[in-house]
């Protein structure tokens, strides 16, 4: 077991809360959301709420849109719930977690009894996936893809070459979405062996308090882990939240919000370019962006004096006391932010 655990318990939402009125850059919620026809979706599933939930045609339309089979879709209470299951539910012996990353894969794992072997990326080359850096005996790999926290978005071919027979490839593409075209994506692929793709529609949508995601893998895989479920899983309103959501209209309100949100983003960085002591990790892609300050905590508390939340990165196994993440938001509030930033570096 790692000699140095992190809090992997602390998530975003820590960052926000008791603070009223602070301006959101800790959780990774797109804002305005959910729209007001999700909203309506949503309300009207309450008058079946006497009726037991039924994830059938829910679990059609994921699999649509992806141009999969039903077979290979697990719909979850979230992607946490899908960690859990792959924790408790599969068999492996050498499990390993690519680090900086979301962290509750690993913490579902030590939950289960298991013995975490990290594998940390360096910051030195932009937090980049080495295959060859995990071990060849390792038979659950855990992955994100764009990564939380680092925003890196890895080549779908070098992440492939982490597959293998025998092996377990956990890649969680939460964020993916959120990139444009969302290049990259291992979601429809049924081609490389133990594959395990997890999906949210927390980010995108607006729908953390809903708690709605799937998994996709092999029909073997999930029927693994449906066996692992209590019954009756997921709300009738996250179903109807989840059959909405991957919906034509919807898929092209997504696609239009990720290419909303990379513009936002390069308006952010060329923000935080202006500053000599904030170091960006190179080319982010997700809906988020890390940077390394000195003295970062207290940086983060000067900015909450000034109204702002940010995530502390020192939670996150291979980053420390000089990280941050900030969410991506519209110009109009990452032009009042960086000010606030000028000021709390200043001290």
């Amino acid at each position: 077991m790692p000699t140095d655990p992190c809090d992997l318990r602390h998530h975003g939402d820590a960052e926000v809360r008791g603070g009223a009125g602070l301006v959101d850059l800790a959780v990774n919620v797109r804002a305005g959301t959910p729209p007001q026809w999700l909203r309506e979706r949503i309300a009207a599933s309450l008058d079946a709420l006497a009726a037991y939930p039924d994830g059938s045609a829910a679990r059609a339309a994921v699999a649509h849109r992806h141009g999969l089979p039903p077979s290979r879709v697990l719909l979850t209470a979230g992607a946490a719930e899908a960690f859990v299951l792959l924790a408790r539910a599969l068999t492996f012996r050498h499990p390993v977690v690519v680090h900086p990353q979301f962290t509750e894969p690993e913490a579902a794992l030590r939950d289960a009894g298991h013995e975490v072997r990290r594998v940390v990326l360096s910051a030195g080359n932009g937090f980049r996936l080495d295959p060859d850096a995990v071990p060849d005996e390792a038979d659950l790999v855990v992955i994100g893809n764009p990564t939380n926290p680092t925003s890196v978005l890895h080549p779908a071919g070098l992440i492939e070459r982490l597959a293998r027979p025998g092996r377990t490839l956990v890649v969680d593409e939460a964020f993916m979405d959120a990139v444009p075209g969302e290049r990259e994506a291992l979601a429809p692929r049924t081609d490389v062996p133990g594959l395990v793709v997890l999906r949210s529609l927390t980010k995108t949508w607006g729908l953390a308090g809903l708690r709605i995601g799937y998994v996709l893998a092999d029909p073997a895989t999930i029927a693994v882990l449906e066996r692992a479920q209590p019954l009756w899983p997921v709300s009738s309103p996250a179903l109807v939240a989840a059959e909405a959501c991957t919906a034509p209209p919807a898929l092209a309100e997504a696609e239009a919000a990720a290419r909303a949100i990379a513009a936002d983003r390069g308006h952010l960085l060329a923000g935080l370019a202006a500053f000599d002591e904030v170091w960006t990790p190179p080319d982010p892609e997700a809906s988020f962006v890390l940077i390394r300050v000195p003295g970062a905590d207290r940086v983060r508390e000067r900015l909450r004096d000034l109204g702002f939340a940010a995530r502390r990165g020192d939670t996150f196994p291979g980053l420390g006391p000089d990280w941050l993440r900030l969410a991506v938001r519209d110009r109009a509030t990452t032009d009042v932010f960086l000010p606030a930033l000028g000021k709390a570096l200043d001290g």
